[in-house]
């Protein structure tokens, strides 16, 4: 049986397990399972070490251990280099390889909501500004993508986090980010203000901070359980289109599956029902 796993620390939220396994089912390999595990960083090596031992066929990584799991890797794909952030892992040859899936899927999903897809990328675009809160593990595969739309029109990326000095180190990677102190309000027009942080994973999470900007931004979590989050509902409420973690997630985990299958699945109407009937 070739096992694999989602790993990380919460991991009761992860819906990985609900969508691998279906493709698995669809793709008939039957001799293949998904599963999720709570692990802690010590465990992380071992993690590894089982790939290495094909006692585990490919793991995803989540919250918090996208970037602790590096230093156990032999060598990053290039998405992953360029993040420093890691969510899918396999082995090739006698090498572990750690790869981001993440920023594929964050750029599909902000590309169709901007109104172009991905191979119409170089059509003139008008002022875009993104404000990310949060400068953990994933926020890197944000910032990429991000980095790439303004790199086609004007606008800039700008950076809140609690800890200043994480999101100071995000600026050591990309250079143009501009940083903003945290609790200080986003430009009063930015298309999008992005949560990267896990507030919001619990029910009574609550960034506690003024958001307010003009009704045209977008407010989007990465966060997909639960499906609003209160970062979310309040922008709702004040008027604003506001938008969950779920087709990133679906692209992102799309992008694992080829990489460990060779199998390209489709994200369907019977995927997404899947996900809205959890």
């Amino acid at each position: 049986m070739k096992k694999y796993l989602v790993i990380g620390n919460p991991i009761e939220h992860s819906l990985s397990p609900k969508i691998h396994n279906h493709w698995m089912k669809k793709f008939n390999l039957n001799d293949s399972i998904y599963e999720k595990k709570k692990v802690e960083v010590k465990n992380l090596k071992q993690i590894v070490e089982e790939i290495r031992n094909d006692k585990i066929a490919g793991v995803n990584v989540t919250v918090p251990f996208k970037k602790l799991i590096i230093p156990y890797l032999d060598e990053l794909h290039e998405a992953a280099r360029d993040t420093q952030s890691v969510n899918t892992l396999r082995k090739v040859g006698n090498k572990i390889i750690g790869y981001n899936t993440d920023s594929l899927g964050f750029l599909r999903t902000v590309t169709d909501y901007c109104g172009f897809t991905v191979p119409e990328i170089n059509v003139d675009l008008p002022r875009r500004d993104f404000f990310i809160l949060g400068a953990g593990g994933v926020t890197s595969s944000i910032i990429a993508p991000l980095q790439f739309l303004v790199g086609r029109s004007p606008g800039v990326v700008w950076v809140s986090n609690r800890t200043k000095k994480n999101a100071e180190q995000l600026k050591k990677l990309f250079p143009k980010i501009e940083i903003l102190e945290w609790g200080e309000k986003p430009p009063i027009f930015c298309h999008m203000v992005i949560n990267t942080t896990s507030v919001g994973l619990k029910k009574d999470d609550n960034l506690n901070i003024d958001l307010k900007t003009d009704k045209r931004t977008l407010f989007y979590d990465l966060i997909y359980n639960p499906k609003e989050t209160n970062f979310l509902k309040e922008a709702r409420l004040r008027g604003n289109k506001t938008m969950n973690g779920q087709m990133m997630f679906l692209h992102q985990a799309k992008e694992a599956f080829k990489i460990w299958t060779d199998i390209t699945p489709e994200i369907d109407d019977e995927v997404i029902k899947i996900l809205e009937n959890d």
